[in-house]
């Protein structure tokens, strides 16, 4: 067991040293690769601007969101009347997703009473 700390423990050195000494240049390459979406300079104005665009690009979304919705709505409504057609595959994933589900919410109330797991700190 000691061998095996000691060699993970060596291995995250290794790892550590490549990043540091390649780190700056992944930086400067990812920059230069990607120059065209950097505002140069970063005014407030801009940043307001892009903050507006963002905003209105996603309100204008909306309308193609709702159809999606009530599409799936009817799918999931399709499925329901005709159970006797379900495989256990569908339910078995329908189920693992409510699990999921489920556990981030668990997760989530977790995370906001400050982590704990019996109550609100007082």
């Amino acid at each position: 067991m000691a061998s095996r700390l000691h060699l993970l423990q060596s291995k995250i050195a290794q790892s550590s040293k490549v990043v540091s000494k390649h780190g700056g240049d992944y930086y400067k390459q990812t920059l230069e690769k990607n120059k065209q979406f950097i505002q140069d300079p970063p005014t407030p104005e801009k940043c307001q601007l892009l903050a507006n665009q963002l905003f209105y690009t996603r309100l204008a979304s909306i309308p193609g969101r709702y159809e999606s919705f009530w599409k799936e709505l009817d799918y999931v409504k399709q499925l329901l009347k005709n159970r006797q057609e379900l495989k256990t595959e569908d339910v078995g994933i329908a189920a693992l997703f409510g699990l999921e589900c489920f556990a981030w919410f668990c997760a989530g109330e977790i995370v906001g009473r400050g982590f704990t797991l019996t109550g609100y700190k007082a």
